[in-house]
């Protein structure tokens, strides 16, 4: 390896981590503005009824869903929305950290089954605009992997 690949993919590297903190922000910046939608249902009912609204759209699975198909179906089919209206996607390894971002229970669930944080959108709020650094920098690193040929970015959350 060169030099030059080796700083390359520290500065990739950093600015993985950097758009990974800023989607964690993000997440947690729209859920208290209440700008989120959660559960790949959900979120394919508002892409099909008010696809404006939609800032930013992520997917999350972990390793063991990547052989689920049913998930992987729904999953090209809301890429190839968002692609059709112009959103970004983010695809994100680490379900937990997701979960723990918008305050799912750990253990068993106490009330019905949890919640599908497989796909989760972030809106704009019904009267104002979200306006944030974290919603910049997480567009900001996907125009910029889609410029080196990754189209889908990825970016894992790791568990703190």
């Amino acid at each position: 390896m060169t030099l030059e690949e080796l700083v390359g993919t520290d500065m990739n590297h950093n600015k993985m981590d950097s758009a990974s903190d800023a989607l964690e922000a993000l997440v947690v910046a729209a859920q208290r503005q209440d700008c989120l939608t959660v559960g790949v249902l959900e979120s394919a009912k508002l892409m099909n009824v008010a696809p404006d609204s939609v800032l930013l759209c992520v997917l999350a699975a972990d390793a063991e869903d990547e052989g689920d198909v049913a998930l992987q179906i729904h999953f090209t089919l809301l890429r190839a929305f968002c692609c059709d209206q112009g959103v970004n996607v983010v695809r994100v390894a680490g379900l937990g950290r997701l979960g723990q971002l918008l305050g799912e229970p750990s253990g068993p669930p106490a009330r019905g089954p949890p919640r599908d944080l497989h796909c989760v959108l972030v809106t704009t709020p019904p009267c104002r605009t979200l306006c944030s650094d974290a919603l910049r920098r997480v567009s900001s690193y996907c125009e910029e992997s889609r410029g080196n040929n990754q189209w889908e970015p990825r970016l894992a959350l790791t568990q703190r």
